[in-house]
């Protein structure tokens, strides 16, 4: 069962996919949760609060889903793309994950600071979503080293170059994906060029494949 902070995020996105942040009643967020407006200001201090801890909402899960794409797959070029495509159709159906990803906030959406703004909020999730926001920049270097650790790094003997190599190719399919978002390819849409872009073989040393994808991958 959803915890009462829970519910009420989920209350405060489905109302931001039916009307501009700025028309969004706290007092209708609170109702939609079913718990009362005060529990709502416990919990967020208020709407700046509660649209810090969406954003900080949105921004994990995205990331936790990269995370469940790179596992996917035993492949090292399927675990990339797999991630790739995570991120674009996440994008496509989440405007705070666009928004993140981009950089690009509409006058629809709330637009907190990425920097850290003072918090006296007692729980340790507002002390959270009040602390530094991810900027695009920022979730390159998050989903680049969750890339690394799941292809597992370069492998003992592995030189420099090698390792520098591997984060290259985590680091472009990573940078593809978000162009993806801001302008979607067309037919074969961001696997094709993930696939397109990476080595046929990576560094000897990782004992990982980057070669194509199987054909069945593509159509999971």
């Amino acid at each position: 069962m959803p915890t009462a902070r829970e519910s009420l995020l989920d209350a405060a996105y489905t109302a931001l996919t039916r009307r501009a942040w700025s028309a969004v009643r706290m007092v209708d967020v609170a109702a939609s949760a079913g718990v009362s407006r005060q529990t709502l200001y416990n919990e967020f201090g208020s709407k700046d609060g509660l649209a810090r801890a969406l954003v900080r909402r949105e921004a994990d899960g995205y990331l936790a889903g990269v995370e469940r794409a790179l596992a996917a797959f035993p492949d090292a070029g399927e675990k990339l793309t797999a991630a790739a495509e995570w991120t674009t159709a996440t994008a496509r159906d989440n405007v705070l994950v666009r928004a993140l990803l981009t950089g690009c906030w509409n006058e629809r959406l709330p637009a907190p600071v990425l920097t850290a703004v003072q918090s006296s909020s007692a729980a340790p999730a507002q002390r959270r979503a009040d602390g530094p926001l991810p900027s695009p920049g920022d979730f390159v270097t998050l989903v680049r080293d969750r890339a690394l650790a799941a292809l597992a790094g370069p492998g003992p003997g592995s030189t420099r170059q090698e390792a520098a190599d591997l984060a290259r190719s985590c680091e472009v399919a990573v940078r593809l994906a978000l162009s993806c978002v801001s302008a979607p390819p067309g037919e074969g849409g961001v696997a094709d060029l993930v696939r397109g872009a990476l080595p046929a073989r990576p560094p000897a040393a990782t004992g990982v494949g980057l070669s194509a994808p199987s054909p069945t991958a593509g159509a999971r």
